[in-house]
């Protein structure tokens, strides 16, 4: 066989890359169906595109960086020959790993101490930087390079900060910086008036001003993100490669990459910025030319629905409304309410512990005062929309540092709520039952039934301790819950997911 010209990196849309010499391809992330997602709700990728797997040059292995839903999708995974090895850190999840098996894969651990070799192909797996959210702590970022060179690596930044490992074999000199960076904008900027995660209820702490513009995400992506990376000659974006369910406003705000690269050329000379789009393919020669743009024919965007959700997103900024939340989960039938009942009071007592040890728990122990003087022990309130049988309600719990406990109180308006606690979480009850049921994960709450108010800085707000404790790290229970499900809808039976 011909040598390899170099590497091809296919982009699939949101974070996958399809990564190929020509004779070997490994496969990131795969998300190969028109949308991901927890049980009965999808997000769909954008923008929206088909790929057609059976023309799809078939991967030699696949790689997973880490287990949030929009880079592990069972039934994507479903579509590939069982015979491929999956691998992946060795900090992912044991319920991702069993989830896996279940459908007849074999999965390996890999550490950063020695690259995966795919015939040329080798990928070292990187721990993410230690300033990484806890959340996200958990990501491996792969170092892909033809065997036998060092002067054209590719690095692929997930979801996480810079590997202080890896920065320290580049100061150290034992690499070299990459030829190219991916970078993932994972700001999901919503228009104002939309739902968000970093929505504050508090008057005067929501506005157009206090939502992130397009030049502070390639700010912090080209500038500060790739500052340990100095020398890197190329940089591709992905990410922010979704709508979330039910969006009034199409896409999210600055997830043109192709828009946002050529911005970014026209205002820095460190490095040319690529802009993908599904389907796009970057090929990075072996001889250090310059990288090549292609297409991959067996990836087809849908541009009219492109278009009509464009449409939409221009319609919502030029007359911006406040969007109601509702529900992302069905309501509970009168069978299931006692059930749900005893499951919120099993499920109460752990979230009010593990609250403690969140930013949101820190902050709220440590003050002392509020509005209107001293705060008593009840720091923060749970307020459950439209508990069984009481549609238009709502159940309060406050939550008291001093157990800790979340405790029932009297309810109040918002307002009222609002001036009583520094802290505060509105969710439908229907929701966080689905949640602790594991028909949705709590990544899909937030953005569509989520509200919540606080104090301090953004990452004190209750929806991060909210990620922190009940995300897949923390409640492995919960997200292998979700998996049986999805397991069952690809027909997997019980006694094989047990």
């Amino acid at each position: 066989m011909a040598a390899p010209a170099g590497l091809e990196l296919t982009f699939l849309g949101h974070q996958t890359w399809h990564i190929t010499d020509g004779l070997t391809t490994v496969l990131l992330d795969p998300i190969l169906a028109e949308a991901f997602g927890a049980g009965d709700l999808e997000f769909p990728i954008w923008p929206p595109r088909t790929v057609d797997v059976a023309k799809m040059p078939l991967p030699d292995a696949v790689v997973l960086s880490h287990e949030h839903l929009d880079h592990f999708h069972l039934p994507s995974l479903e579509l590939l020959a069982k015979t491929i090895p999956v691998y992946t850190g060795m900090t992912t999840p044991q319920a991702v790993v069993d989830a896996i098996t279940v459908l007849g894969f074999t999965v390996h651990r890999l550490d950063h101490t020695a690259p995966l070799s795919v015939g040329d192909i080798e990928i070292t797996l990187y721990p993410a930087g230690a300033r990484t959210l806890f959340w996200e702590q958990r990501v491996a970022q792969p170092l892909v390079r033809l065997a036998g060179t060092t002067d054209n690596d590719v690095f692929i930044g997930v979801d996480a900060d810079v590997s202080d490992l890896y920065i320290e074999q580049l100061v150290d000199g034992r690499l070299k910086a990459p030829r190219l960076a991916i970078v993932s904008n994972n700001a999901q900027t919503v228009p104002y008036g939309a739902l968000g995660a970093d929505n504050n209820l508090l008057p005067g702490m929501d506005g157009p001003r206090q939502r992130k513009t397009g030049i502070e995400i390639l700010n912090g992506l080209l500038i500060d993100y790739l500052k340990p990376l100095d020398g890197v000659r190329d940089v591709a974006l992905c990410g922010n490669g979704f709508t979330a369910p039910r969006s009034p406003h199409g896409p999210f705000l600055y997830a043109d990459h192709a828009a946002l690269a050529t911005t970014a050329n026209s205002l820095q000379h460190l490095f040319r910025v690529h802009g993908p789009r599904p389907g796009t393919r970057l090929t990075v020669p072996h001889d250090g030319g310059a990288i090549v743009t292609s297409g991959a024919e067996w990836v087809r965007l849908d541009t009219t629905a492109e278009a009509a959700a464009l449409a939409e997103q221009r319609a919502f900024l030029a007359a911006p409304r406040q969007v109601a939340p509702t529900p992302i989960t069905p309501a509970l039938p009168e069978d299931r309410w006692d059930s749900a009942l005893s499951l919120l009071a099993e499920e109460l007592p752990r979230l009010a512990r593990d609250f403690i040890a969140t930013r949101t728990g820190a902050l709220a122990s440590g003050i002392h005062d509020y509005l209107h003087g001293p705060v008593g022990s009840q720091r923060a309130i749970l307020r459950l929309l439209d508990p069984p049988g009481a549609e238009g309600n709502i159940e309060s719990y406050a939550w008291n540092i001093t157990g800790p406990a979340f405790e029932l109180v009297e309810s109040t308006g918002r307002e009222e709520a609002m001036a009583a606690f520094p802290f505060g979480i509105e969710i439908y009850y229907q929701d966080l039952i689905a949640v602790f049921e594991g028909r949705a994960q709590i990544w899909d709450v937030v953005g569509g039934s989520y509200q919540g108010w606080h104090i301090g800085e953004p990452l004190d707000s209750p929806v991060y301790a909210l990620f922190a404790v009940l995300g897949e790290h923390q409640r492995p229970d919960l997200a292998a819950r979700c998996y049986e499900q999805s397991l069952t809808a690809l027909g997997y039976t019980k006694s094989a997911t047990a």
